[in-house]
């Protein structure tokens, strides 16, 4: 790993486990073992550290839906809920929740890369669900974007109220989801 990619890994794990405020430049430098120039030599400021930290979570969303193109919905559904397991089994908030949190005090170059990423996870599941709807293999009422919100949601909440409740709740939830979809 490059010392880009490690400054941007460790932003990442402080941002999810901190969040964006509560980190500095100096806690990066003192965990990687770099000074503080080096990762100004990277990053001129922290809202550039932001930015590409969330495009880097981009990458890893384009990556994931370029492997299971050509996968059924169902299983574009499931690899889409991995991401949040892994999220859950690695004691982590997805990025996105950790950053919204933090929304109003962030520069507005982060909160548009945040926005396009929110797009495409957005647009994504509403193109799986569309599609799967239309195969009959999901069945729903409500439009696909809305079908897509709401299971975005509950896996971002579920993923972060299940640190205080019952490691089972996360379970629960995500059966649930694709419980409900199944045609009846």
């Amino acid at each position: 790993m490059t010392t880009k990619e490690n400054i941007i890994d460790k932003a990442d794990q402080l941002i999810r486990d901190k969040g964006y405020n509560a980190f500095s430049f100096k806690d990066i430098s003192n965990d990687i073992g770099i000074k503080t120039a080096s990762i100004h030599y990277h990053f001129p400021t922290k809202s550039d550290l932001g930015v590409a930290t969330i495009k880097e979570h981009i990458a890893r969303y384009e990556t994931l839906k370029e492997k299971v193109v050509n996968e059924s919905p169902l299983i574009q559904l499931e690899s889409f809920l991995a991401v949040h397991t892994k999220i859950k089994h690695d004691n982590k908030v997805c990025i996105v929740g950790s950053l919204a949190t933090d929304l109003n005090t962030l520069d507005q170059s982060i909160k548009e890369e945040l926005k396009i990423f929110a797009k495409l996870v957005i647009d994504w599941l509403t193109e799986v669900l569309t599609e799967g709807k239309e195969q009959k293999i999901f069945d729903f009422q409500t439009s696909a974007r809305t079908k897509a919100l709401m299971i975005i949601t509950n896996m971002v909440a579920i993923v972060q109220l299940s640190r205080l409740t019952n490691d089972d709740d996360f379970e629960l939830v995500k059966e649930t989801i694709l419980t409900e979809l199944r045609p009846k």
